[in-house]
């Protein structure tokens, strides 16, 4: 079914998502080549004769708003193709193509010549096509192979074979494509880590050659004005922050970091803050900034139906984060899913909390580890053994842990990101507590899921729960107690539903009975193990609908929401620590 949300009814396939798509390093060099482009669905690599007709980039072939007939079958080939020339005065010395995420095997031609190679669906990779370009215009080409159910990638929720919860497959490019111009020595990367006891920052660069070009890190205040600077030593930035300000939901202050590296100039952001473990009533709980703080959250899919995985516009995710706030949750779980740079940094300017999966893979489970033995109670089975787990395979293995520490690098300097979730459910599991202890080091400074929902392996940092069948029962063993998934409540609302087929895990007749059994459920199971168990968070499944999912607070077009704003804001601020 063909469903529209006001922003893709809107959309401009000339330049969709015109955006800088990298916040976190930002330069004034920009050039979106989003729009419409060439493509084609063919048996092989070959560069195609015929083409097929248009398609809308950034948005996947199977995605309504890439305006394409058809996507690629698992043993086809995807092809795309456009000119460009570039704007007069762009060029300063190195071009730089980016592609923010290309699903799955991606190679890319420049004037016929291959410039660069890439697996892995969901992270961005770039080339350096200096040496490829010409005078006046010049032909990008990308060659995509995907297949959803291939047990050694990373794919999420995608399915060729969809329902339930698993959602339609896509393929091909879905975040934006652009270049940019640099100087020979250029900053390639920023690490920046604050240190909030210490009322410092601290800023690791890398740079594309080695140098003694001298570097500089500014820090600016909201306003603009100047607040502290250092150069770079061994390329590592210290900048002291004596008196700085705090970031927290209620007040999300962001720093802006001016960085001079020789010729070139980027811009980046930090905030202060710091996320930690502090006793509360006896308990183990979350802390922000050396104080509690529950994380009241929704599990969110970054699923639209008009453009799947990619947002119609940078206002659809504004619009999610912001009506959460209103409705008074300060967390979302991104959930198996990594979402454009745009959205991290809305949630860092806005104040939302994010908990960030690790994107899920494998191949078939067992239905009776998985999903039967836990929904029977028997939720902490050995993982060492990975085959029920579908992780048997070495190759699947191996990428995932590469895949993991790609996830850190990319999504470390957002200030949002609270806590990491390896495995879900058992889903691709293995090794879980060599995996958690793997991801401390790469990132000490964040919470860590190990297990969410059930096969516990006891990682020491949280004990993590899923409930839909059941009352919320919990008890508190000496780690952070978190309630990871629960709820679930359906209500189908005519006229915004994207199929006939319903999945979920309690029916409501209507948006009152919904909101009745929503705040029986909040302060009748979910506050009381606040109070006496010193629970720490709890994730609502789910902020919208998805596909045959109806248990959204929100419908999957983000016209309807179910119970009302202020009756959402009344019960959610009795789940904190202080009530």
């Amino acid at each position: 079914m063909t469903m529209l949300t006001k922003w893709g009814a809107a959309l401009d396939r000339s330049c969709p998502l015109p955006e800088y798509p990298r916040p976190q390093l930002r330069r004034e060099s920009f050039y979106n080549l989003n729009g419409v482009w060439n493509y084609a669905v063919t048996p092989s690599g070959d560069e195609p004769g015929v083409w097929d007709g248009e398609i809308v980039v950034p948005f996947s072939p199977e995605a309504p708003l890439s305006g394409a007939a058809r996507g690629p079958a698992k043993d086809e080939y995807l092809h795309y193709r456009r000119g460009f020339t570039l704007p007069e005065g762009f060029q300063k010395s190195r071009v730089l193509l980016h592609f923010g995420a290309v699903d799955q095997i991606a190679e890319v031609f420049v004037n016929g010549v291959s410039a660069a190679k890439h697996s892995g669906g969901y992270w961005p990779f770039s080339a350096d096509i200096t040496s490829l370009l010409r005078e006046g215009e010049n032909i990008l080409r990308v060659t995509v192979r995907d297949n959803a159910d291939d047990p050694t990638f990373a794919y999420g929720k995608q399915r060729y074979k969809r329902g339930g919860m698993w959602y339609t497959a896509q393929s091909g490019i879905w975040q934006t494509v652009w270049l940019e111009s640099v100087p020979e020595v250029y900053v390639k990367s920023l690490r920046i880590t604050p240190e909030f006891d210490e009322a410092r920052v601290r800023i690791e660069l890398e740079t594309a050659l080695e140098s003694s070009t001298a570097i500089t890190c500014d820090v600016r205040a909201a306003d603009g004005s100047f607040v502290a600077g250092s150069w770079a030593k061994g390329g590592v930035c210290v900048v002291p922050l004596p008196g700085f300000r705090a970031w927290t939901p209620d007040d999300p202050y962001l720093y802006t970091l001016d960085i001079t590296c020789g010729e070139d100039r980027v811009e980046s952001y930090f905030a202060m803050r710091k996320f930690s473990y502090v006793e509360l009533g006896g308990h183990k709980v979350f802390g922000l900034n050396n104080a509690p703080l529950f994380h009241n959250g929704l599990l969110d899919q970054g699923y639209y139906p008009d453009g799947l995985l990619t947002p119609p516009s940078d206002e659809a995710m504004v619009n999610d984060i912001e009506t959460m706030k209103r409705c008074g949750f300060n967390m979302l779980r991104k959930h198996i899913k990594i979402e454009p740079l745009r959205w991290y940094y809305h949630c860092d300017r806005l104040g939302m909390i994010v908990w960030q999966d690790m994107v899920s893979g494998g191949q078939p489970y067992s239905f009776l580890h998985v999903s039967a033995l836990p929904t029977l109670g028997k939720v902490d089975l050995p993982d060492k053994d990975a085959k029920p787990y579908g992780r048997s395979g070495v190759l699947s293995r191996a990428r995932f842990r590469r895949e993991m520490a790609d996830t850190v690098r990319l999504l470390y300097d957002c200030p949002c990101i609270a806590l990491w979730t390896v495995f879900n459910e058992g889903w691709g599991q293995f090794d879980a507590l060599d995996m958690a202890n793997e991801l401390k080091k790469l990132d000490p400074t964040r919470f860590i899921d190990h297990a969410s929902g059930w096969q516990d392996q006891g990682y020491e940092e949280m004990k993590s729960r899923h409930i839909y069948f059941r009352p919320v029962k919990l008890k508190n063993d000496g780690r952070a107690l978190a309630l990871t998934e629960y709820g679930g409540y359906i209500l189908a609302v005519g006229g915004h539903r994207w199929t006939d087929k319903v999945f979920g895990y309690r029916i409501c007749r209507n948006s009152a009975a919904l909101a009745h059994d929503y705040e029986k459920l909040m302060l009748g199971q979910v506050l009381p193990h606040i109070r006496k168990e010193g629970l720490t968070a709890a994730v609502y499944t789910q902020i919208t609908d998805v596909e045959e999912e109806l248990n959204g607070l929100m419908t999957y077009d983000r016209e309807v929401l179910k119970i009302p704003e202020e009756t959402l804001r009344e019960i959610n601020a009795a789940l904190r620590f202080d009530a």
